[in-house]
């Protein structure tokens, strides 16, 4: 089986989420929804991870070597003003 894009997984888990919070469903049926989102959750967690760690990779210095440097998001750049 193919695996599923990070946009496939964060909807599927929505859904849960969206499910669960309407509270009109029986408790064993919660409980295995619940487990089902915690392993779609693992798996964004993971695919978030590998996402970064290729961010962080190919970054070139002026002079063409290859340097790691954090990703910084614009929110975090503009708190340390």
């Amino acid at each position: 089986m193919a695996k599923k894009s990070f946009e496939q997984t964060m909807k599927q888990l929505e859904d849960i989420v969206n499910e669960l919070e309407k509270g009109d469903i029986p408790l064993e049926k919660a409980l295995k929804i619940f487990e089902e989102g915690i392993k779609l959750s693992n798996q964004c967690s993971e695919i978030l991870e590998q996402t970064e760690r290729k961010i962080s990779i190919l970054l070139k210095d002026q002079n063409g070597v290859v340097v790691e440097k954090p990703f910084v998001n614009e929110n975090e750049s503009d708190m340390s003003t």
